[in-house]
């Protein structure tokens, strides 16, 4: 029999919405709920934003300046959660989110608004990281995949209604609304979280214990890096929209990137060493061809095959759906973790290469979606997988840093293949070839994947 059939053990874990845990479930997967509108929300909003406040020159900053802090406070509240617990940089990381919302939502100028990204990329940084460290340290290992599956599927109701809020907000309300509105809903999920933390111990470090002096000198040589890393991406960012002209930028942005990246993750990440090294670089690969995938497939459909707006957005709700589907089935019983992610990685890899087909008029639109489902299903099996194997692989203390390398290496590999492809998108004309050629360059990325997947285990 397959050992990826669901374990037959008797005793099954608790319900993650069950009595002693719903508060903080509730709790967490509403504040992860609105970190996701807002981020697809700012996304759709942010042309209108730029051009109302005559900051058009400054519209990949307000992207890249909170992707740099977020990648600083990665790794500054992964070291928090680890030497401290987990709840001051969570509570740290809320309170900066609603201040940054709070700053561009006020924001006069486009300076000030992008002062208020920086502030938001800050606080979404330390609560993701703090995250992972509070589900280590509260739920028992067999409630992780579900706890995870729950997480996941808070990106779902986002991506289905959240551009057609959005569009109506700024249309009928203002734009500011688009960041002065999250921190209303903000308060009663922070109150779930709290009421959910009452009570609950986490593992903080015992009085007088001294923190040896190389730890931190490494904590203080590894937040320089991570600033590194962040002025890499936004090389990168800057020079894939300027088509030839960038090309310098983009080559300077891949050095950096390539000398400071493996400074920030575990030894033998980029050569897919055995146990945890693999698992950032799957969740790299996996993550950055599934997000490039999102960013060209809606181009595509418009482009080449004449739909509306709201048919794309249609046609991305669903993956979105199966992306939630294949999330809810692995967090149900006990899978063969290895079995997971190389069936999960190459559904990712054939379903975006079966949707690059539409770009051929004779491909009919259902095999484009019958494909694009594929490829959600197969991200939503990989994704939550790695962040439970992440805290498999951790030793006691090292939750948090080992989040914050997952993370850090998802940011920066998902920024590294869109900007590529998105560089060849500018400097080419919009042909059908020029889709084809990016697409094979995702694909390429994806088909990884299956070959390293069972390198995750030591």
């Amino acid at each position: 029999m397959s050992s990826a059939v669901i374990d037959s053990s008797p005793t099954a874990p608790p319900s993650v919405l069950s009595r002693p845990y719903r508060a903080l479930s509730v709790g967490m997967v509403a504040l992860v709920l609105l970190l996701a509108f807002e981020y697809l929300a700012v996304a759709t909003a942010m042309p209108v934003v730029a051009r109302l406040l005559g900051g058009l020159s400054l519209y990949g900053l307000a992207f890249s300046g909170s992707m740099a802090a977020s990648v600083i406070a990665t790794v500054a509240g992964g070291r928090w959660s680890d030497a401290r617990g987990p709840v001051a940089p969570l509570w740290t990381g809320v309170a900066g989110f609603v201040a940054g919302l709070l700053i561009a939502g006020f924001a006069p100028t486009m300076h000030v608004l992008i002062i208020g990204r920086f502030v938001q990329g800050i606080g979404g940084g330390l609560f993701s990281v703090a995250l992972y460290v509070l589900v280590a340290q509260v739920y028992p290992p067999a409630m992780h995949p579900r706890v995870f599956s729950l997480l996941a599927a808070a990106w779902v109701l986002p991506s289905i209604v959240g551009p057609a809020i959005t569009g109506a907000v700024v249309e009928h309300i203002g734009w500011r609304w688009i960041f002065l509105g999250i921190p209303i809903f903000v308060a009663p999920a922070a109150v779930m979280l709290w009421r959910g933390l009452a009570g609950r111990a986490t593992v903080v470090p015992q009085e007088g214990r001294a923190e040896p002096a190389p730890s931190r000198a490494g904590f203080g040589a590894r937040l320089a890096w991570g600033g590194v890393v962040a002025v890499g991406a936004a090389l990168l960012q800057y020079g894939s929209g300027l088509g030839g002209r960038g090309l310098v930028l983009l080559v300077a942005g891949l050095a950096v990137l390539a000398f400071a990246l493996p400074r920030l993750l575990p030894p033998g990440t980029m050569r897919a060493a055995r146990g945890f090294p693999t698992v950032v670089l799957l969740r790299g690969l996996a993550a950055g061809a599934s997000f490039a995938a999102d960013v060209f497939v809606p181009l595509m459909l418009i482009g080449e095959r004449g739909l509306s707006p709201t048919q794309a957005g249609l046609f991305l709700t669903g993956s979105a759906l199966s992306w939630s589907l294949a999330s809810w089935i692995q967090g149900r019983g006990r899978y063969d973790r290895k079995a997971l992610l190389r069936c999960g990685t190459a559904l990712l890899a054939l379903g975006i290469a079966g949707t690059a087909l539409l770009v051929f008029d004779a491909v009919p639109i259902l095999v484009g979606l019958v494909a694009w489902l594929m490829a959600g299903f197969g991200i939503g099996l990989v994704y939550p997988t790695l962040s439970v194997l992440t805290l498999e692989l951790s030793e006691p203390g090292e939750e948090g840093r080992n989040s914050s390398s997952l993370q850090i290496g998802e940011s920066v590999f998902s920024v590294v293949v869109i900007a590529v492809t998105g560089a060849v998108f500018a400097g080419l004309d919009t042909a059908w070839w020029v889709y084809l050629a990016c697409f094979g360059l995702i694909v390429a990325q994806a088909t990884l994947g299956p070959l390293i997947a069972g390198r995750v285990q030591r």
